[in-house]
């Protein structure tokens, strides 16, 4: 429908629809937020949580309907079909663009629970959407430098606490967790001044993927490895919004987390660190040949 407009401002249509669907989402998410604030009653939140997330998936629905309607984007999307919204799931992927986050929200609306991400604790003030990620009980991660953890060695464990806290409501209802291990966006730049072994990842970094398997490790069914390629060049956001991308590709490899991995100490444990570590890095090892196979392949 859009399609006959120039790219920006179809572009600059898209983004307003989204800003205005935002703000109308906005009010009944903190409302109801509010409510749950007010009766921290586990009863009160087990009823709540579910009409939050409805919100939120209508939310996405109508973001991936208008991107439908503006865009051209070949989609090839691989390993989704026996997931479950009823299951516990935890998520990690690679991480190029902000576009990321939409494709992840199309792919996974309504096949599983609704994404909750690990936020750095100053998107808590973004305008609006920070509001409603409070509401949706992402959690907000303090991020400390290890500069400052030298002066205050008690604020170690600020994060696991605040991890328990949000896996502990995630616990009521089924939730998906999504981590990016890389912790920033992938630039070419970026990967040569870390020395990252791998040609189309940096290093991942296994803290926050440690911290959800030590809380909740029990809950989750499995880990959703997603593997995002943009073989006709990774766009930005806005270019996203104006022009699409020619073609994406999604694969999604349903793994099964080692017990050992579990419910264990990740941080006080020095051997299950290393463990995970390992692991971790063996699972993005075969991810970078991947997308290396995909982007030989077009």
């Amino acid at each position: 429908m859009f399609n006959v407009l120039p790219a920006r401002l179809r572009g600059a249509l898209v983004f307003l629809l989204i800003v205005l669907n935002t703000v109308a989402c906005a009010v009944p998410l903190v409302l109801l937020a509010l409510i749950k604030l007010v009766i921290p009653v586990s009863s009160v939140r087990a009823l709540i949580d579910p009409l939050l997330n409805g919100i939120a998936t209508g939310w996405i629905a109508f973001n991936t309907g208008l991107l439908q309607l503006s865009q051209r984007t070949v989609w090839d999307v691989r390993g989704v079909d026996a997931l479950s919204a009823r299951h516990w799931y935890l998520v990690n992927c690679n991480h190029q663009s902000w576009v990321d986050i939409l494709v992840l929200q199309r792919v996974f609306n309504h096949r599983i629970p609704l994404l909750k991400f690990f936020l750095k604790r100053e998107l808590l003030y973004v305008p609006v959407i920070g509001v409603c990620w409070w509401a949706l009980d992402f959690p907000f991660m303090r991020r400390h430098s290890a500069t400052y953890l030298q002066k205050h060695p008690e604020k170690r464990t600020e994060d696991l606490e605040t991890a328990r806290r949000s896996c502990a409501r995630f616990a009521l209802v089924p939730t998906s967790v999504m981590n990016f291990p890389e912790g920033t966006r992938f630039t070419a730049e970026k990967r040569d001044r870390q020395r990252s072994p791998y040609r189309h990842l940096l290093k991942p970094r296994a803290g926050a993927l440690g911290l959800s398997l030590s809380v909740l490790g029990e809950r989750f069914r499995s880990l959703l490895d997603v593997t995002i390629v943009y073989p006709g060049g990774t766009p930005t956001f806005w270019q996203f919004l104006c022009h699409g991308a020619p073609r994406i590709v999604v694969e999604v490899a349903t793994l099964e987390v080692p017990e050992r991995l579990c419910g264990g100490d990740y941080q006080g444990d020095v051997g299950l660190r290393g463990d995970l570590q390992q692991w971790l890095a063996d699972l993005w090892g075969r991810k970078d040949e991947r997308i290396a196979a995909i982007l030989a392949g077009g």
